[in-house]
């Protein structure tokens, strides 16, 4: 079923007219927010009772000083909590964190075309995203297929991306079953008390490995990573030779980054507050544990939820943040990919959800969601340290933040 006629009740792009001077090709920051409904009666349910952003906000980035100049907004009420742009940089996609439709108990993906002359959206179509509360979606490289992950629903779901942007309704939908892990982390700092997902299956990331060969997903209430095998032509998943590889009970993985070279894994525990490498094998999928170390500074104690992690694009550093403690640690990586913790920044505000690099990794954007802002740091690219610019950005619950370079993209043909 196809909710078009629902997604034009409840967004209205609009653009506040700007000038910039000079000829360069613009950069823009695209911000997923927690939003509340403009027209539905019913609850969206999110971290937050209402979310005080207004859909997905724009912005225009200064290169040199890393400054976010706002240039517009796309309304939506759906919590366009995540986002995604493919590599053209003429789509963006949204996963909308509700776990209805009406009466109809799943949550929604959207695909938006964006216009280069300023960035703005337009909204093409809506469908459903196989499940409720979807949290995160991806492109797969051969852009035909938008992947979902399902939070509310435990579920991920593979949606097909047709010639015009348009998304057609789910080719495969898998829900995971089996044993849920304990409330108590393996892992947590002495004396938490948290705990967020192990009262059922919550998929909370899903991304394919560098060649696109595999597709992994992380199953939260389960401690899991699974790794799979999607077929290009039937849009379905099967499992790899590997299914999945299992984390200490009760740790819940959230995300994970892969390191540029393809064999270096490394996932984030939300409750138990760590960093996991593993050693990735392109030919088979397959997930082998070698080195676990704490998210947090040194002696630390209390409770922390774990959020974002990646790894700087050059492969000398991994950061990791943490809600709570509100702090990004930075580590260096080791010639084997091994993890020293280098220092702790504090992240400007409160719950830093999501963070990551402008393209030319000069400066990194934290999203404190709820402190309402963004907060902007530059990177020494030798050291891996962050530097506040002094730069704070409003926006309401912003969730995560995604960039368009069009110095970096061809201009996009006719049929785009």
């Amino acid at each position: 079923m196809r909710y078009t006629t629902l997604c034009l009740t409840l967004s209205v792009c609009l653009m506040v007219a700007s000038s910039f001077a000079g000829a360069e090709e613009p950069l823009y920051a695209y911000v997923g927010t927690f939003s509340s409904p403009l027209h539905d009666p019913l609850p969206t349910q999110v971290d937050l009772p209402e979310g005080n952003g207004r859909g997905i906000h724009i912005f225009r980035v200064d290169r040199s000083t890393g400054g976010l100049t706002a240039v517009g907004e796309c309304r939506l009420g759906t919590s366009p909590s995540h986002v995604a742009i493919n590599s053209a940089g003429t789509r963006l996609y949204t996963a909308n964190e509700t776990d209805h439709v009406g009466e109809q108990q799943h949550g929604t993906v959207s695909a938006f075309a964006i216009d280069r002359a300023d960035g703005s959206l337009t909204k093409i179509n809506t469908v459903s995203s196989g499940g409720a509360g979807p949290t995160y979606v991806s492109i797969h490289p051969s852009g035909r297929y938008l992947l979902v992950a399902n939070y509310f629903g435990g579920s991920i779901a593979v949606v097909p991306i047709l010639a015009s942007g348009e998304l057609g309704e789910p080719t495969d939908v898998q829900a995971a079953t089996g044993n849920i892990g304990p409330t108590k982390a393996t892992h947590a700092p002495e004396g938490s008390f948290a705990i967020s997902g192990h009262d059922r299956t919550h998929a909370h990331m899903i991304e394919t490995d560098p060649s696109g060969r595999f597709v992994v997903h992380v199953d939260l209430g389960q401690d899991r990573i699974y790794v799979w095998q999607l077929d290009l032509e039937s849009g379905k998943l099967s499992p790899a030779e590997q299914p999945f590889v299992a984390l200490p009970p009760g740790d819940g993985p959230r995300h994970f980054s892969f390191h540029s070279n393809g064999r270096w894994f490394y996932s984030i525990q939300e409750e138990g507050s760590t960093v996991t490498l593993f050693d990735f094998d392109s030919k088979s999928g397959s997930l082998t544990k070698r080195q676990t170390i704490a998210s947090l500074a040194p002696g630390y104690a209390g409770s922390n939820f774990c959020s974002e992690i990646l790894v700087s694009s050059d492969g000398k550093f991994l950061y990791a943040g943490n809600r709570l403690h509100d702090s990004i640690s930075v580590f260096a990586i080791g010639e084997q990919g091994e993890l020293e913790f280098v220092n702790y920044h504090w992240t400007r505000g409160d719950y830093p959800r999501s963070f990551a690099f402008e393209p030319s990794g000069q400066f990194l954007y934290s999203c404190n969601q709820r402190a309402d802002n963004l907060a902007v740091f530059r990177v020494n690219r030798d050291t891996g340290e962050l530097k506040f610019t002094e730069q704070y950005v409003p926006v309401g619950n912003p969730s995560c933040i995604v960039f368009l370079d069009f110095e970096n993209v061809s201009q996009p043909s006719t049929n785009e």
